[in-house]
Protein backbone atom coordinates (compact mmCIF):
# COMPACT_ATOMS: atom_id res chain seq x y z
CA UNK A 1 0.00 0.00 0.00
CA UNK A 2 1.38 3.54 -1.13
CA UNK A 3 1.44 6.22 1.69
CA UNK A 4 -0.37 8.81 1.04
CA UNK A 5 2.40 12.52 1.52
CA UNK A 6 2.52 14.48 4.67
CA UNK A 7 2.39 17.24 2.04
CA UNK A 8 -1.42 16.42 1.12
CA UNK A 9 -2.55 14.70 4.47
CA UNK A 10 -1.18 16.78 6.90
CA UNK A 11 -3.35 20.11 5.39
CA UNK A 12 -6.14 17.43 4.83
CA UNK A 13 -6.00 16.57 8.78
CA UNK A 14 -6.70 20.30 9.18
CA UNK A 15 -9.86 20.67 7.25
CA UNK A 16 -11.18 17.54 8.19
CA UNK A 17 -10.47 19.03 11.68
CA UNK A 18 -12.86 22.27 11.10
CA UNK A 19 -15.27 20.23 9.62
CA UNK A 20 -15.04 17.81 12.92
CA UNK A 21 -15.46 20.72 15.38
CA UNK A 22 -18.05 22.33 13.35
CA UNK A 23 -20.46 19.31 13.78
CA UNK A 24 -18.76 18.48 17.28
CA UNK A 25 -20.10 22.23 18.18
CA UNK A 26 -23.85 21.40 16.98
CA UNK A 27 -23.66 18.38 19.24
CA UNK A 28 -22.41 19.77 22.31
CA UNK A 29 -25.14 22.53 21.58
CA UNK A 30 -27.83 19.97 22.76
CA UNK A 31 -26.23 18.14 25.84
CA UNK A 32 -26.90 18.95 29.03
CA UNK A 33 -23.13 19.62 30.06
CA UNK A 34 -21.74 19.45 26.10
CA UNK A 35 -20.70 23.19 26.41
CA UNK A 36 -19.14 23.10 29.61
CA UNK A 37 -15.63 21.19 28.81
CA UNK A 38 -14.16 24.42 27.11
CA UNK A 39 -15.19 26.65 30.06
CA UNK A 40 -13.52 23.82 32.12
CA UNK A 41 -10.41 24.01 29.97
CA UNK A 42 -10.78 28.15 30.15
CA UNK A 43 -11.15 28.01 33.57
CA UNK A 44 -8.28 25.87 34.78
CA UNK A 45 -5.83 28.22 32.25
CA UNK A 46 -6.91 31.17 34.25
CA UNK A 47 -7.46 29.22 37.72
CA UNK A 48 -11.15 30.17 38.19
CA UNK A 49 -14.68 27.90 38.53
CA UNK A 50 -15.85 27.02 34.98
CA UNK A 51 -19.14 28.77 35.61
CA UNK A 52 -16.92 32.10 36.07
CA UNK A 53 -13.90 31.23 33.08
CA UNK A 54 -13.59 33.70 30.20
CA UNK A 55 -16.07 33.17 27.24
CA UNK A 56 -13.59 34.32 24.71
CA UNK A 57 -10.20 32.16 26.18
CA UNK A 58 -13.05 29.08 26.33
CA UNK A 59 -14.13 29.59 22.56
CA UNK A 60 -10.32 30.18 21.54
CA UNK A 61 -9.00 26.99 23.32
CA UNK A 62 -12.10 24.84 21.93
CA UNK A 63 -11.57 25.79 18.61
CA UNK A 64 -7.27 25.59 18.66
CA UNK A 65 -7.48 22.17 20.32
CA UNK A 66 -10.07 20.72 17.95
CA UNK A 67 -7.92 22.16 14.72
CA UNK A 68 -4.77 20.42 16.04
CA UNK A 69 -6.18 17.38 17.04
CA UNK A 70 -6.63 17.29 13.03
CA UNK A 71 -2.38 16.73 12.62
CA UNK A 72 -2.72 14.39 15.56
CA UNK A 73 -4.59 12.06 13.79
CA UNK A 74 -2.53 12.40 10.99
CA UNK A 75 0.54 11.17 12.69
CA UNK A 76 -1.48 8.64 14.85
CA UNK A 77 -2.67 7.52 11.31
CA UNK A 78 1.02 7.19 9.99
CA UNK A 79 1.75 4.99 13.20
CA UNK A 80 -0.56 2.56 12.66
CA UNK A 81 0.22 2.68 8.78
CA UNK A 82 3.82 1.17 10.06
CA UNK A 83 2.52 -1.79 11.30
CA UNK A 84 -1.69 -1.64 9.77
CA UNK A 85 -2.85 -1.73 6.22
CA UNK A 86 -5.46 0.78 5.28
CA UNK A 87 -8.98 0.14 7.65
CA UNK A 88 -7.20 -1.35 10.10
CA UNK A 89 -4.74 1.45 10.56
CA UNK A 90 -7.68 4.28 10.12
CA UNK A 91 -9.53 1.94 12.89
CA UNK A 92 -6.80 1.83 15.25
CA UNK A 93 -6.20 5.11 14.95
CA UNK A 94 -9.34 6.40 15.73
CA UNK A 95 -9.66 4.73 18.48
CA UNK A 96 -6.45 5.73 19.87
CA UNK A 97 -7.04 9.71 19.37
CA UNK A 98 -10.66 8.61 20.75
CA UNK A 99 -9.13 7.17 23.98
CA UNK A 100 -6.66 9.65 24.42
CA UNK A 101 -9.12 13.12 23.75
CA UNK A 102 -11.05 11.40 26.51
CA UNK A 103 -8.58 10.19 28.94
CA UNK A 104 -6.29 13.17 28.45
CA UNK A 105 -9.48 15.11 29.45
CA UNK A 106 -11.17 13.38 32.21
CA UNK A 107 -7.68 12.49 33.70
CA UNK A 108 -5.61 15.61 33.58
CA UNK A 109 -8.53 18.64 33.16
CA UNK A 110 -11.91 17.66 34.63
CA UNK A 111 -9.99 17.25 38.16
CA UNK A 112 -8.36 20.49 38.44
CA UNK A 113 -11.13 23.02 38.78
CA UNK A 114 -12.59 23.28 42.49
CA UNK A 115 -16.11 23.38 43.08
CA UNK A 116 -17.49 21.06 40.56
CA UNK A 117 -19.53 18.46 42.66
CA UNK A 118 -18.67 14.80 41.59
CA UNK A 119 -22.12 14.21 39.71
CA UNK A 120 -21.05 17.36 37.79
CA UNK A 121 -18.11 16.03 36.97
CA UNK A 122 -19.51 12.84 35.77
CA UNK A 123 -21.87 14.38 33.52
CA UNK A 124 -19.27 16.75 31.70
CA UNK A 125 -16.76 13.74 30.89
CA UNK A 126 -19.85 11.74 29.83
CA UNK A 127 -20.90 14.70 27.79
CA UNK A 128 -17.26 15.32 26.61
CA UNK A 129 -16.87 11.56 25.57
CA UNK A 130 -20.02 11.86 23.61
CA UNK A 131 -18.42 15.24 21.56
CA UNK A 132 -15.35 13.42 21.31
CA UNK A 133 -16.94 10.37 19.35
CA UNK A 134 -19.16 12.79 17.09
CA UNK A 135 -15.66 14.29 16.38
CA UNK A 136 -13.96 11.27 15.44
CA UNK A 137 -16.76 9.81 13.59
CA UNK A 138 -16.25 12.99 11.48
CA UNK A 139 -12.66 13.62 11.25
CA UNK A 140 -11.89 9.82 10.68
CA UNK A 141 -13.55 8.92 7.59
CA UNK A 142 -13.00 12.54 6.00
CA UNK A 143 -9.06 11.87 5.98
CA UNK A 144 -9.38 8.62 5.11
CA UNK A 145 -11.78 9.23 2.04
CA UNK A 146 -9.28 12.09 1.46
CA UNK A 147 -6.33 9.73 1.47
CA UNK A 148 -7.85 7.16 -0.62
CA UNK A 149 -7.68 4.29 2.20
CA UNK A 150 -11.39 3.81 1.53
Amino acid sequence: MEIVSPAVRFPLGLAAAVLATLVMDRVMARLPEGETPPTVAAGVLTRSHPDRAPARLASVVHYLAGLLTGPLFVYTLYVAESVLDGVAATAAAGAVLFVVMVAFFVVVVLPRPDGLSPDRRSRVGRDWAVSAAVYVAVLVPVVAVGSGLV
